[in-house]
């Protein structure tokens, strides 16, 4: 019965010492830190890669905004996040036909969920800075698996292309030679 007394005591005065006290909200934030690396380098897209993703402008706009998120500050961050999501839920609506493989759609949705991470991670109220430099990390990481997916992409279709090539010119050898073995034949039967 004590313990009851006392606990309810005790849940009394905590509460009505809340309730008196307000305490304000940590808003302030050092504007002028600086997240990600400056000029990090993402992969270089193949020219036949590049003469795809031109006909891509989410992709254009995109790549624009990823490389902006790297050494900005935490107001061009928030911008850049914003824009971030808007570009990378149409990057996988409009993806052209060639592109459109298993594989960059799987790194498309990872560039999706790490985008609407970040720009959560910097419209708190408070920042976490060490969250933040993890999230950019993150982002840039699964941009350059999409690149580095889209570039095997065009790899993979010119071994493929020139495997078509080296089959059909085998089977070209592989009639002459039949062909000189039956006309061979039939130069036989005629003598």
């Amino acid at each position: 019965m004590k313990l009851f007394i006392l606990s309810a005591l005790l849940f009394t005065a905590c509460n009505s010492a809340s309730e008196g006290e307000e305490f304000p909200e940590k808003s302030i934030q050092n504007s002028s830190q600086v997240y990600g690396v400056e000029n990090f380098n993402f992969p270089v897209l193949t020219d036949k890669a590049r003469s795809i993703t031109t006909q891509w402008p989410a992709f254009e706009d995109f790549e624009y905004d990823i490389k902006a998120i790297n050494g900005a500050n935490l107001e061009k961050l928030r911008g850049a996040s914003e824009q971030l999501v808007i570009f990378s839920d149409s990057l996988p609506k409009t993806i052209p036909d060639t592109l459109h493989t298993n594989g960059i759609l799987a790194r498309l949705t990872v560039v999706r969920t790490r985008a609407k991470m970040l720009d959560q991670l910097v419209h708190r109220t408070i920042v976490d800075s060490a969250q933040t430099a993890l999230a950019i990390r993150e982002m840039n990481a699964s941009v350059r698996n999409l690149i580095l997916q889209i570039n095997e992409k065009f790899q993979k279709d010119a071994i493929d292309l020139q495997r078509k090539d080296d089959e059909e010119e085998e089977l070209k050898k592989q009639k002459r030679f039949l062909d000189s073995v039956y006309q061979a034949e039939l130069n036989d039967k005629n003598q």
